[in-house]
């Protein structure tokens, strides 16, 4: 497929997992790709890798004026920006009775904060084009309740939702959508990091789907929600969960 010939993609959390996965899809299906990731030199390592039509745009998205440079740096390369990933997370297992106030707010500013500012400063281009598409990586802890993740990542991700279906009818009148994606318990490195194999193990034999979702599961389904096809589709939380969670 090269259903994205012409598109331009910023990224954001690209170094492994969902994002870069979703880097990856995006490139393969013929969309130039900017990659965020906080180290300049990981981001360099993940643009090198997808090959020319990539841009590393390194940068920490919880600081001052970074989440404006980023979009700056990506239009200034490619001329254009059709299709944001908010996918950087900040995603800790700390319990409630442990939970710190600058934790708290450490994973609001990455989980919600920092879409709000991304979208905002990719919002004039996108205008300017009649045409975006945003799409926020939040979680099924968003629609419910994490089973790794602490209070303060369900309520971050719960947030982004929110934010999405606000965004999305303001925006829509401006040919931007905005979107959510929910992922249930995928196979990534960041929730090897937050449980053992054989907790993973259990609680996967329990989904309908019996088994841990893939990264390329879910950058098909943020593919999807970027594409022509979805047009229509604007303000949604698209599951992708192996039946853990059916509304």
């Amino acid at each position: 497929m090269n259903d994205f010939a012409g598109r331009v993609a910023l990224v954001t959390g690209a170094s492994r997992g969902l994002g870069r996965a979703t880097a990856a899809r995006l490139y393969e299906r013929g969309a130039s790709v900017a990659v965020n990731v906080r180290d300049a030199e990981r981001a360099d390592e993940v643009a090198r890798v997808l090959g020319e039509r990539a841009f590393a745009v390194p940068g920490d998205i919880t600081l001052p004026g970074v989440p404006e440079e980023i979009i700056h740096l990506t239009v200034k390369r490619f001329g254009r920006l059709d299709i944001l990933v908010n996918n950087a997370a900040h995603a800790r297992s700390t319990r409630f009775p442990d939970l710190s106030a600058h934790e708290f707010r450490k994973a609001l500013d990455v989980n919600l904060v920092a879409p709000f500012l991304l979208t905002k400063a990719a919002l004039p281009v996108m205008q300017a084009q009649h045409y975006g598409r945003v799409i926020n990586i939040s979680s099924s802890a968003g629609r419910m309740v994490s089973t790794l993740g602490g209070a303060h990542y369900t309520a971050s991700k719960a947030g982004l939702l929110g934010l999405t279906r606000a965004a999305a009818k303001e925006l829509g009148k401006f040919g931007i959508t905005v979107n959510a994606i929910c992922p249930g318990m995928i196979d990534t490195e960041l929730t090897h990091e937050n449980a053992s194999a054989a907790r993973l193990e259990q609680l996967a034999s329990n989904y309908p789907v019996p088994r841990l979702g893939t990264a390329l599961e879910v950058a098909d389904l943020i593919c999807f929600a970027a594409s022509e096809a979805a047009g229509y589709l604007t303000g949604t939380s698209l599951d992708i969960n192996g039946g853990d969670l059916m509304m």
